[in-house]
């Protein structure tokens, strides 16, 4: 439902769309392996044209490449790729973060700790993906204040690409708890007037791919 009262139907390329995405989340379609349009589509019962229109959009998000004269490929997420994210959306979040720590207010630091706070809650009693969602919320506070949508954006995209992708794990504890607990050291850091430092931090450490590198290759690469 709108906000309206009014029912929101989705269009078939959005359906389509959704589909796929949740096909490459389970991991059933092969990275590196080109698809058969025709048998999609046919399985799905639709025309190729909102199948092609998804498989764009997907394209533009990373998650495929249509190679000329040889059809859609699935790209595989290898290391150097998550290395590349990692440096990527570390740039741009503490930029972003510098740019909105002037106008946080009280309301903004009560809604992050309270945010973090639920994290924990979730990971005590194994509800995976409210974890993932107070997290993700947690850095959607400051990707907001920056007032900067094109910051937003591209980092939304890039943590689809990283987030919802066929993974060896599909939870590492001892990961999301220090995640917590390193989002505690940037509010500390932003609450002693010490932007430049919380921004540091979030790009050097909270996302810095050596620091993080055991257990990303535990999460995405190490077998079960």
């Amino acid at each position: 439902m709108g906000a309206s009262g009014a029912i929101v139907v989705k269009s078939l390329r959005e359906q389509v769309y959704d589909y796929l995405r949740n096909q490459l989340k389970l991991g059933t379609l092969t990275p590196s392996v080109y698809l058969d349009l025709n048998a999609m589509a046919d399985s799905m019962g639709v025309s190729r044209t909102p199948l092609r229109d998804a498989l764009l959009q997907l394209e533009a998000e990373d998650f495929v490449t249509f190679v000329p004269r040889k059809g859609v490929m699935v790209n595989p997420l290898e290391r150097t790729d998550i290395q590349e994210i990692y440096q990527l959306v570390g740039a741009l979040e503490s930029s972003a973060l510098l740019a909105a720590a002037p106008r946080l207010e009280p309301t903004h630091f009560t809604l992050l700790r309270d945010l973090d706070r639920q994290s924990i809650q979730a990971l005590e009693t194994g509800q995976v993906e409210q974890h993932y969602e107070h997290n993700l919320a947690f850095h959607d506070v400051f990707l907001e204040v920056c007032g900067n949508h094109r910051i937003r954006k591209t980092v939304h995209l890039q943590k689809q690409r990283l987030y919802e992708w066929i993974r060896k794990n599909d939870f590492n504890l001892a990961w999301e708890q220090r995640n917590v607990a390193e989002h505690e050291v940037i509010l500390d850091l932003l609450e002693q007037g010490k932007a430049p430092e919380a921004a540091a931090y979030l790009r050097d450490t909270h996302w810095g791919f050596e620091i993080q590198a055991a257990f990303v290759e535990d999460f995405y690469f190490k077998k079960a």
